[in-house]
């Protein structure tokens, strides 16, 4: 059995969208005086104020309550050290460590000063607006003595700016100037403000944010287009929206006009043609700007934004995205539909997923239809939920669906990663997609989470009772003083198994049907101790991979099973179970574990054992698969020996290697300790590739084990030609010189080239160096892999 790899819906035609990739979702509310700028088209469903919901207990609550706990442990002082530097004041504390310490420092109090906020939205517990108001006076006192309206704590800022503002820029993508995506670090701050003001009610973060804008626009406004794609070519997280959201707040259309300085169009314009380039980008990179075009679109009403938005959001869930609802492998985008082969401890960034649900809700905002619920079920479940450790409430940078992964979490005071940051975020929000108001009044019920929402405008209380999904059934239960009409409006989930049971009071409702957007409409006078159950009957079924029919992910309802592999895979051969099963058995084969909830055990399938399925988003701390290979029993007969060898290849290879350097992307360069001149990246078939001109090179670091012999295994394009030659050096002794010319047409080839045992004996890495011969080209590379002899 099989179904199309996720719930989508079809392309809409315009759009209501809003706020930013490391903030809370602007959407729009019935009433929000703070906005002073409204959306151009009335919404199809407004957001409730999260202030206004309140989740009762369920794992989402309970992940809310270890990402709370976590915020609370964490030290202000300790995020603002280098803003006190920069102002000329002495630090209170010592500096959080990991990317703290590096040239993102900054970033980590932007999400911070957002989870604060959320957090005292979500609870109105006020030890959360206590820090919300500490970190803002502290922002305020360095931006007073700054006296520019900046306020940062990047290193070296004063130069990379006072660069900028000449037009001096220089960049390869990740650094600018010299400085690490020093726009990404200041958009992270400035939507940490418009959250303290907008959810944390905390008016100075609002004057600010302002200032910072004007300083924004200051530094810019000289700045000629050609200079700021220059610029735009480095990451810079969604600083167009950000301004954007400055110009709602305020009113000011300038902040409106800086705004479109910030729009990439290497990347946009293609979007707004309805042209695919993802292929080779990084994912996380992309989507702040679109977020950014959306809200644009929202309040301008401009087609091209609108379509950028809305093109984006179908392919990436089209073309690039797995079973659990995210996307992207080593933070970037490979070719469409194909994602068979993309499966690694690196897959599916949270980021990624925290940016998308964003911009799913702002499309279900003016249309609203279930397929947008369902896709926002599927990742809420199976990506954010999953990327929580149940123990500690530490999070992941990636949710890996490699078979035979194991989920790798944040430590408490040394990882701050990004994924970090938007994870402070993601577990104190779940109330903001439960319930919408519709435009004609009525009321969507999306999810089905214990939760209240608090009607303030219809004097009505909705509380939602649920085990599921471990009950198939949902009550939701009114309060009124009195008496009230308005529609209800229930979500039929695409995953559903039969028609969806209603009963109302006790009294069933006949022949339920969904209406054109998939809701059960209940349209009646409500009144006070009214109740409805929803019974909703989860069954079995599979989803394949787009491009291997074999390859497939067994789900239960929303949820996606993984296999429990335990700690350590030591089977030699397989390392994770292959499923052995004619097609239509498939399915009948898999059985409920009495007495376990949620839990399904193979019944004489599995090979070399049957396996024991769980929820995704339970599993952190042992080994799983999420995908499986899938064989008929003939099929087995004929591909089992040559299975069983291409497996027992890749594990050797696996154990044989000791690091692997993705050349051109930003955090492997970085943690590889990437230094080079006249060197340039790009990408092309779907990989990152560097070179190096003219006597120009590139090293970076690899680990070795002391005292073994290796070889450095390179990747490059066969059809490479012309003046390609260059010298290979490990620890600046030359090991090789290549020439590329045709040596393998439309083909990789991988290179292997030996090291002398002593250039690695009684070291942990080594300095590789390729240097390109004087008036040639090295590389292209396409990475490489240090394997043990």
């Amino acid at each position: 059995m099989k179904k199309t790899l996720l719930l989508l819906s079809s392309l809409v035609v315009s759009a209501t969208f809003t706020f930013s990739a490391t903030a809370q979702s602007y959407l729009p509310e019935f009433e929000n005086a703070k906005v002073k700028v409204r959306s151009v088209q009335e919404p199809g469903a407004y957001a409730f104020p999260l202030k206004d919901i309140r989740l009762l207990d369920s794992p989402f609550q309970q992940a809310m309550e270890r990402d709370a706990h976590y915020l609370l442990e964490l030290e202000p002082d300790r995020f603002l050290v280098r803003f006190r530097e920069n102002a000329g004041l002495k630090p209170k504390a010592k500096i959080y460590g990991g990317w703290e310490q590096a040239g993102v420092s900054g970033h980590s109090l932007g999400h911070y000063l957002s989870a604060c906020a959320l957090q005292y939205a979500s609870t109105g517990d006020a030890r959360f607006k206590k820090k919300v108001d500490y970190i803002v006076d502290e922002l305020a006192l360095c931006q007073q003595l700054r006296k520019t309206g900046y306020v940062g704590g990047i290193p070296k800022e004063d130069s990379i700016f006072a660069d900028i503002a000449q037009g001096k820029i220089h960049s390869a993508g990740f650094d600018l100037n010299g400085g690490w995506v020093p726009w990404y670090t200041i958009h992270k701050v400035m939507a940490g403000l418009l959250d303290a003001y907008l959810y944390g009610d905390n008016v100075k973060a609002k004057d600010v944010v302002v200032k910072f804008a004007d300083w924004t626009n200051n530094l810019t406004k000289k700045l000629t287009e050609d200079q700021m794609q220059t610029m735009l070519a480095c990451e810079h997280g969604g600083m167009n929206d950000a301004l954007v959201n400055v110009y709602a707040i305020t009113g000011d259309k300038k902040y409106l006009d800086v705004s479109y300085r910030f729009h990439h169009r290497q990347v946009l314009d293609a979007l707004s043609q309805r042209k695919d380039q993802l292929t080779g980008k990084h994912a996380n990179t992309q989507l702040p700007k679109i977020i950014g075009c959306a809200r644009r679109f929202e309040l301008t009403n401009d087609a091209k934004d609108q379509t950028i938005a809305d093109f984006f959001y179908q392919t990436v869930l089209q073309h690039y995205t797995y079973v659990n609802g995210g996307n992207s492998n080593f933070e970037h985008f490979g070719e469409p539909d194909k994602l068979s082969n993309q499966l690694s401890h690196q897959t599916s960034e949270t980021c990624n997923t925290y940016n998308m649900l964003k911009l799913n809700r702002h499309l279900f905002s003016l249309n609203p239809q279930a397929s947008y619920a369902d896709y926002y079920e599927r990742a809420l479940y199976n990506h954010i939920l999953a990327s929580q450790n149940k123990e500690t409430g530490m999070v992941c940078y990636y949710v890996p669906l490699q078979m035979g992964g194991k989920k790798e979490f944040s430590t408490p005071f040394e990882s701050f990663w990004c994924c970090t940051g938007s994870g402070m975020e993601n577990h104190v929000k779940y109330g903001e997609s439960i319930y919408y108001r519709g435009k004609d009044g009525s009321l969507y019920v999306n999810l089905f989470i214990p939760s209240q929402l608090n009607w303030k405008e219809k004097g009505v209380t909705i509380r939602q009772e649920t085990r599921f999904p471990e009950s198939d059934t949902t009550r939701l239960f009114i309060q009124s003083a009195k008496t009230i009409s308005f529609p209800l409006r229930i979500r039929q989930p695409k995953w559903i198994s039969g028609a969806m049971q209603v009963r109302v009071n006790g009294t069933a409702i006949p022949e339920v049907h969904a209406d054109a957007n998939g809701y059960v409409v209940l349209t009646r006078p409500w009144k006070n101790g009214d109740r409805v159950e929803v019974v909703m009957q989860k069954s079995l079924y599979t989803e394949a991979m787009p491009d291997n029919a074999s390859r497939l992910a067994v789900l239960y309802g929303p949820l996606v099973l993984a296999g429990k592999l335990g700690q350590t895979i030591t089977d030699p051969v397989y390392g994770v179970p292959v499923l052995v099963s004619n097609p239509q058995d498939l399915l009948a084969s898999i059985q409920p574990v009495a007495a376990e909830p949620l839990t399904f055990r193979t019944n004489h399938v599995g090979k070399p054992a049957d396996v024991t399925l769980v929820p995704f988003h339970q599993l952190y701390d042992q080994h799983y698969s999420v995908y499986w290979d899938v064989f008929s029993q003939q099929g087995w007969v004929e591909r089992q020996a040559a299975y069983e060898a291409e497996k027992k290849l890749q594990r050797e290879i696996e154990e044989r290697t000791t690091d692997v350097m993705r050349i051109g992307e930003m955090q492997p360069e970085r943690d590889h300790q990437f230094k080079g001149e006249k060197t340039h990246a790009g990408d092309a078939m779907g990989r990152k590739w560097r070179d190096a001109t003219d006597g120009g090179w590139f090293s970076f670091e690899m680990k070795v084990a002391a005292d073994v012999p290796h070889s450095l295994y390179c990747t490059y394009w066969g059809s490479d030609s012309g003046n390609r030659v260059f010298d290979i050096f490990v620890n600046d002794v030359k090991v090789a010189t290549q020439e590329l010319e045709n040596n393998n047409r439309n083909h990789f080839i991988e290179v292997p080239y030996p090291i002398p045992v002593n250039l690695t004996k009684g070291k942990q890495s080594v300095v590789v160096k390729i240097q390109a011969h004087a008036g040639k080209t090295a590389g292209g590379l396409f990475g490489c892999r240090m394997v043990k002899q």
